[in-house]
Parts: C-alpha cells; structure tokens; sequence
C-alpha cells in the first residue's frame, strides 16, 4: 500500500524506490502483487508516465487515509514508550496505602502530569492480569511466581501491646509467655512465614480477636484489648508517641518487605517505568516510619 501510494505521489516508480530507500524491481513487484490481491488494474503504465486507474483513484484515497491512521497510532505508542501517559491501575494493601501512599501518589503526578492514577485497595492477593492491573504492591515475603517483582522497601514486624494492658497483665519476656495472653490477630498473615512463638494454636483460641484490618486490630490493642504483631508502617508512629510499647526485642521476626509486582519486564509501558522508578527511592532504607 505504502509503496502504490509514494509511486503515486512521487509519479514514477525509480522515484518511488529513491523515497523509499529501495529497488525500482521491488516497488513494481510490491504494486503488481497489490494489483493481483486486489484483483484490479490500479495504474496504466507508459515510457514516460503513470496514470492512475478509476479504481486507482478510488484506492488511493482510502489508502492515504489509512497510512495516515497508521502513522498517527505509531506516533503515539511511541509516545506512550518514551513519556509517561494514560492510566495507571495500582492494586495496594489498605492499611499501607491510607497511611503512606497518597502522598508518594501525589508527588509522582507532579512528575508526570498526564498519568491517570486508578488506586484500589485490597489486602487480598489480586490477579494482575486478570484483573487488569499494571502494578500490585505486596508486602510479605516473596515466592516463585509468573509475575515480575521489584523490592521496595524493608518492612519490619513488631510484637506490642498499650501499656496499660502490659500494666495488668504482665510483661511477656519470653515468646512462650504470649500462650498466658490474649492475641490479636490479623487474618491475612502468611501462618508459615508467621513466629509459631505468636501464634500457638491461633485458630482455637478463645477469646482471641481476627481481623483482615490492621489499623483495626491497633484501635484494639490500643484500647487495652491484648497483643498484636503488626508491621512499624502501622504502629510506628504510636510506638513513637507511647501509645503502644514494643515488646520481645529480642525475638522480634524476620523482616519482610514491601514489592511492586508486574507482568512483564519486555516492552514495558512507560507510566509503569515511571513509577518503579519513582517509587523505588521514595521510602528510604530504613524507611521514615521506622524512626521511633
């Protein structure tokens, strides 16, 4: 098609091929084959000219008009490769997102204006693919998977509870004394990559509080209503102000982290480029929230 049009517009077929980088020999084979698929004459050709046919004529307006469409959706995919733009769909934790994510989402919109944020949250483990998200930001600790996953940022786990729970009820001093104490748990944790020392016979024992929220189970524990083990994103500030105290230092687990998932590393779109790269740096290591 492109080589009918430029022979066209150039008005001979050496002409053409010069335009084109190319043979004469190819643009008259590219011309002849379009012809035969067409099964229509689309050109007389003379010595000296070529005129087009009727159905010529009636070929090459639809034709410039769709390698004009073709040049426009090129031009803006590669756009879209080079400057960041569209919608970005983010799929992120409730408790972390609240808490910390609006403000890193408002600073990456300064840097990249034309980017579209569709921020939801679920503390569930959401289908990227099937559920039409770029990004899904995970906290817990990383295995194999079909998709692509980019650590952000430490997140470390404490075990505390308010001080006037601890003042009437004791002070744990060792992870076997949490089996005399009432446990708050949170409903999604990982149960094998949980402290069996936190969570002894946790399904059975009574009196103890679930909850699929963290910020939940803090107003609890705050409140007086046991001991929790919650990530320092949510209770470093309070641990900060007193509000809960942090206890079994010395048994506190291992950290997990913050990841950003994605589908694939191969042709990948720049406002997804654009914030792995922004948000990578943005938290520090460690990161703010763990300053108490």
């Amino acid at each position: 098609m492109k080589a009918f049009v430029t022979v066209v517009t150039e008005g001979s077929f050496t002409q053409a091929a010069e335009r084109l980088s190319t043979s004469p020999q190819l643009i008259s084979k590219y011309v002849a084959q379009l012809e035969r698929q067409l099964n229509v004459r689309l050109l007389n050709r003379t010595t000296r000219r070529i005129h087009l046919t009727e159905a010529g004529q009636l070929y090459l307006l639809r034709a410039q008009n769709l390698l004009n469409e073709v040049d426009t959706m090129e031009a803006e995919l590669a756009d879209m490769s080079t400057q960041a733009q569209g919608t970005l769909r983010i799929s992120a934790p409730v408790s972390f997102a609240i808490q910390h994510l609006g403000p890193a989402i408002q600073e990456f919109q300064q840097l990249h204006p034309k980017v579209t944020v569709d921020l939801q949250l679920n503390d569930r483990k959401v289908d990227i693919v099937d559920e039409g998200f770029d990004i899904a930001l995970r906290i817990g600790k990383l295995k194999s998977s079909s998709f692509v996953a980019k650590r952000i940022a430490p997140i470390r786990l404490v075990i505390c509870a308010a001080p006037q729970y601890l003042r009437e009820n004791g002070v744990p001093r060792h992870p076997s004394d949490l089996a005399h104490h009432r446990r708050l748990y949170y409903s999604y944790a990982d149960l094998k990559s949980t402290p069996e020392s936190f969570i002894p016979n946790a399904q059975t024992q009574e009196g103890a509080l679930y909850s699929n929220n963290g910020d939940v189970l803090v107003a609890a524990a705050m409140a007086g209503a046991g001991i929790l083990m919650q990530p320092t994103f949510i209770v470093g500030s309070f641990l900060k102000t007193g509000a809960l105290q942090q206890i079994l230092h010395d048994f506190e687990p291992e950290p997990i982290a913050l990841y950003a998932m994605f589908a694939h590393r191969q042709f990948m779109a720049s406002k997804v480029r654009a914030f792995l790269e922004f948000i990578n740096d943005y938290y520090g290591e460690p990161p703010y929230w763990d300053n108490f």
